[in-house]
């Protein structure tokens, strides 16, 4: 299976939107923590992304506000303005038995270093293993439209991650970003399978 070099904007908007059918659960409270990093720990693959409430002023950045962590399943969504970067959530970024999927994973990384120092290990950025398959696409929407055939809305992103409640559109735009991502990597690996078979 090739997959595309490229693929258009309008291509893109003719495809079919991706929507993540598990549960997905908020994590606003210290005493939610234990049970969602349990959960996550089980796990070998991980759905990884972050959230910043955008700043429209030049030379102003906010501190990321949410932290993404799936599973094929269920979608924690950590509420970094609510709760801090706890080490139980620290132990699933750092360990290397569970592997972390993302776009762009350095760029989230260095959110998240402003909040705590820790050393991150076992993540896999989809940027550079699309490379290695000919894509010459960067961003998780054209990504997930070369390799899944499904279009990623971007309609939420500029949204207030820091309001006192999210919106159900903001709970499916973060959780399809982390999910989606495991989608991209079995893809990816079903394709080097073939090449290999």
């Amino acid at each position: 299976m090739t997959f595309l070099p490229t693929i258009s904007n309008d291509e893109v908007a003719a495809l079919p939107t991706a929507e993540f059918a598990g549960r997905i659960v908020v994590v606003d409270d210290e005493s939610k923590i234990e049970a969602a990093c349990r959960d996550l720990s089980s796990c070998t693959v991980v759905g990884f992304d972050t959230e910043t409430r955008p700043s429209f002023k030049a030379g102003v950045t906010n501190k990321v506000s949410l932290l993404q962590l799936s599973t094929p399943e269920t979608c924690y969504l950590f509420r970094l303005n609510r709760i801090r970067l706890d080490n139980r959530i620290l132990k699933i970024l750092t360990t290397k038995r569970i592997v972390k999927v993302g776009a762009d994973v350095a760029g989230d990384m260095r959110s998240l270093h402003v909040l705590r120092s820790f050393r991150e290990q076992g993540f896999v950025d989809l940027q550079q293993l699309a490379a290695g398959s000919g894509i010459e696409e960067k961003s998780l929407r054209k990504l997930a439209a070369i390799t899944l055939g499904l279009r990623v809305s971007k309609a939420q992103r500029l949204s207030n991650w820091e309001a006192a409640t999210l919106t159900p559109q903001q709970m499916m735009y973060a959780a399809v970003d982390a999910w989606i991502c495991i989608e991209i990597l079995r893809r990816l690996e079903r394709r080097g399978d073939d090449k290999r078979g």
